[in-house]
């Protein structure tokens, strides 16, 4: 195993339970439930609340694999090492660089995103304000990750609370109870399970980001019992702030009208309040500053715990003495993210990126079912293996789909 240069300096371990919570349910409640509920209703209609479900579960398979895996191997950069244990080093490396690849890619696309934007209040050069918006937020995931974490909280709480505060206006649209049943049904006369899986398949990647709380786990007290913890708490969460943003959707404003709308949460908002939407757009911008600070923390975490697992380089294992925050591999991403954002068209590679996420989740799924077959597994592990078979089978299945659809 290489060890980094500065191996007398540690990670600093400020994070607590509730904070690993609002860490995760940044990173999983973002910009994209803003964009998708149209596109989820335009395919699954009245059965909308039931992809969302059907998303959850198949994101708890995985989740739950996270869960097990971070309670026996609480390191940051997670899913490398988790393949590394089960697989292999080669693996272990694949699957290290192709989450933070998505981090990267994702991050840049979002600084996109933001640009355009931020160009309806002021006219700047979109290079600039790329590049302006990924130093900052890099700053601040260099300053500490308490900080981050901190300001990533703040922008969750004022997203969390817009959707909760939509859900409740929506509340007493909820009044036909037959209806909501037929809308949570996959055997109801109306329900096309076709239209609901392909919904699903959308709605899945609003899901995606739970399993960052991992790459934390060095930097959380008592990682052993909060990470898992963290994960599980977020899905179930998370599951139900969309469900309830479903079923208002689908009561609360003409279906076909909502699929077509550019901006449909603000068309939703807008219908129930009657007065306009533009706060929800200024809410969906804000959301995707946070999406870009999570990431490139997840992102320096990945590489640094892959320096310490002897995967990359020992430099991306460098940390800043006075912050213990890493130091390379934070300007690194930042870095990648900014060329990406100014120089490519992002389009296919951000499609590329679910697929990679998919790909990562199947070998992590596999490595718990390598892990808890060995005779010298660890007792957390043991008769847990048909989970991890049970995961890679939905993760392979998804990533299959994906495949057809693409060639």
């Amino acid at each position: 195993m290489r060890t980094p240069e500065n191996a007398q300096v540690k990670l600093k371990r400020t994070l607590s339970l509730p904070m690993l919570v609002f860490y995760g349910i940044g990173v999983t409640i973002g910009a994209g439930i803003f964009a998708l509920i149209g596109e989820i209703v335009g395919l699954a209609g009245q059965q909308a609340p039931l992809a969302f479900l059907l998303a959850g579960v198949i994101a708890a398979a995985t989740g739950l694999s996270y869960a097990k895996l971070s309670s026996v191997y609480p390191r940051a950069g997670g899913e490398a090492v988790f393949v590394n244990i089960g697989i292999g080093a080669f693996w272990g490396r694949v699957v290290g660089l192709g989450v933070t690849a998505t981090a990267i890619i994702s991050s840049a696309v979002v600084a996109l995103a933001f640009a355009g934007y931020f160009q309806q209040l002021i006219h700047l050069p979109t290079p600039f304000i790329t590049s302006v918006v990924v130093i900052s937020l890099a700053g601040i995931a260099w300053f500490g990750v308490r900080e981050s974490v901190i300001f990533a909280a703040t922008i969750t709480i004022l997203e969390i609370g817009t959707l909760i505060v939509i859900g409740a206006m929506g509340i007493p649209n909820l009044d036909d109870v037959g209806y909501l049943a037929q809308s949570l049904n996959p055997l109801a006369e109306n329900a096309n399970m076709m239209a609901v899986t392909s919904a699903a398949m959308i709605a899945f990647f609003a899901f995606v980001g739970f399993e960052d709380i991992e790459n934390m786990a060095e930097e959380t007290k008592d990682a052993h019992k909060n990470v898992p913890l963290a994960i599980l708490i977020t899905l179930i969460l998370t599951v139900l702030v969309y469900m309830l943003v479903a079923l208002v959707a689908i009561t609360s404003m003409d279906q076909t009208k909502l699929a077509n709308s550019a901006a449909p949460m603000v068309d939703l908002f807008a219908a129930l309040s009657g007065r306009s939407g533009a706060p929800i757009a200024v809410i969906a911008t804000i959301a995707m500053v946070n999406g870009i600070l999570v990431q490139i923390v997840m992102a320096s975490r990945v590489l640094y715990g892959m320096a310490n697992e002897g995967l990359v380089p020992g430099i991306f294992g460098q940390l800043d003495p006075k912050h213990q925050t890493p130091l390379f591999s934070t300007w690194f991403v930042a870095g990648l993210t900014i060329v990406l954002a100014i120089s490519f068209p992002l389009v296919h590679l951000a499609q590329a990126t679910s697929a990679i996420i998919l790909f990562v989740f199947s070998l992590v799924n596999f490595s718990l079912w390598q892990i808890a077959r060995r005779k010298d597994a660890p007792a957390a592990l043991r008769h847990w293996e048909w989970l991890g078979l049970f995961g890679t089978l939905i993760s392979a299945g998804l990533l299959l789909s994906e495949a057809i659809k693409l060639f």
